[in-house]
């Protein structure tokens, strides 16, 4: 299942976080949106089922934008843009 509006976007990068457990997909997605400029858009894999609250809380608190969500077989799909 692709993303509903990944088309839309360019992205930078790609992170696989599938088999990390909580809270090591937040610190490596922190550690990318570190490194990467205002503006770029950075897709995330991850199967913690806690990733979805934790990232929206996460990215809630940093402002950087949720661009577009999905879970496709288990597999939680973030498109992040850096703010």
């Amino acid at each position: 299942m692709a993303l509903e509006h990944e088309a839309d976007y360019i992205i930078t990068a790609e992170i696989d976080l599938k088999g990390l457990n909580c809270p090591m997909p937040i610190l490596k997605t922190k550690q990318a949106l570190m490194k990467a400029s205002a503006g770029d858009i950075i897709k995330v894999y991850a199967t913690d089922p806690h990733s979805e609250i934790d990232f929206k809380a996460y990215l809630a608190r940093t402002h950087h934008e949720l661009l577009d969500f999905a879970i496709d077989d288990g597999v939680y799909i973030f498109l992040i843009k850096k703010i």
